[in-house]
């Protein structure tokens, strides 16, 4: 069998092949037989939408000397045919490998995925701290209580404010409470924020890409887990758009459209402008070749397309200096 798609699941999986003889192979298989039938198969290329789990058992194919190609789920959802099942969608999943042109998604290694699962807890703390001084604030207004947005302003002058204000014991109490749960949330922020840091400085690719301006530890780290080799990208370009940073494009009859910039890798995109936020917030004072076109685009354009702009530049930098394991050198 040159081919095998197989339909990931938890539990049951669904594969779809044809062997040398023309014979068509569909069959469901439970999670701990998957290998087995696998090696009873023996195909030489295996083919799986690029989901749940989906490099676990890539990781788990190559190490037996099979190809392994992950395909992005949207790639495989026109080749469905008819009612949607686990059976379906493993032939669709057939038909997608086996168009030439087709784009597929690389493998990640154990390494990728520890340094990405550090970002995503990381980003859930944020999210948790967010909601916890919104509610603390919310409540604290009922008292008459009314602090700055920001979450460093709001743990620097809250406990002050919650200690002069006129409240209950009780009232003291809660919102203690709510405070310490703060202070956990900033310690476990900050001891994850410094394990990012030394895993920067270690790793070769994150600090050449520490030499950008508005890329730090965060962009560095959150770029390598995404990207194991820039080469699987023909160009910056395509790195950009890959991140979501380039218009999308809708072109009928010859008349090409721009719209919004796409909808791809939400969590890189949005580190990646606001690094580039940081580096447009000190153009006042700077004058050389970057900060005068960046001026300029902010004066042209405004001030959220130039965000984008510098963005997308970087992307494209950041791949050169992934790709030629260069040191970023202003012009």
């Amino acid at each position: 069998m040159n081919l095998l798609a197989i339909d990931l699941g938890k539990q049951s999986f669904h594969l779809h092949g044809i062997d040398t003889n023309g014979v068509v192979v569909s069959r469901k298989v439970s999670r701990t037989k998957l290998t087995e039938i696998v090696n009873e198969l023996a195909p030489e290329t295996i083919a799986m939408e690029a989901c749940a789990s989906a490099h676990h058992w890539g990781r788990l194919f190559m190490t037996a000397g099979r190809e392994v190609r992950l395909i992005n789920p949207r790639f495989v959802k026109p080749f469905v045919r008819g009612s949607k099942n686990d059976a379906v969608d493993a032939e669709a999943i057939y038909e997608a490998a086996t168009r030439p042109t087709m784009r597929y998604v690389p493998v990640k290694s154990t390494d990728q995925q520890d340094l990405q699962s550090l970002h995503r807890i990381r980003e859930r703390l944020i999210v948790q701290r967010t909601s916890l001084i919104n509610h603390t604030r919310g409540l604290l207004a009922e008292y008459g209580i009314v602090l700055p947005q920001g979450a460093w302003r709001f743990a620097a002058q809250a406990p002050t404010a919650i200690e002069q204000a006129g409240l209950s014991d009780l009232g003291r109490e809660l919102f203690e409470e709510l405070l310490d749960q703060l202070r956990d949330a900033n310690a476990r922020l900050a001891k994850l924020d410094a394990r990012i840091m030394e895993i920067c400085r270690q790793h070769d690719d994150c600090r050449r890409l520490a030499t950008l301006p508005g890329v730090g530890p965060i962009i560095a780290t959150a770029l390598v887990a995404s990207i194991d080799d820039a080469r699987h990208f023909r160009s910056g370009r395509e790195l950009a758009a890959w991140i979501g940073l380039v218009p999308r494009q809708y072109t009928t009859g010859g008349k090409p459209r721009l719209g919004g910039i796409g909808r791809a890798n939400h969590y890189l995109r949005k580190q990646m402008i606001h690094g580039a936020r940081a580096v447009i917030s000190r153009l006042a004072n700077r004058d050389d070749p970057r900060s005068a076109w960046l001026r300029a685009i902010v004066e042209r354009r405004g001030f959220n397309k130039a965000l984008v702009a510098l963005a997308n530049k970087t992307a494209r930098i950041a791949w050169a200096l992934l790709t030629k394991k260069e040191i970023y050198a202003a012009a």
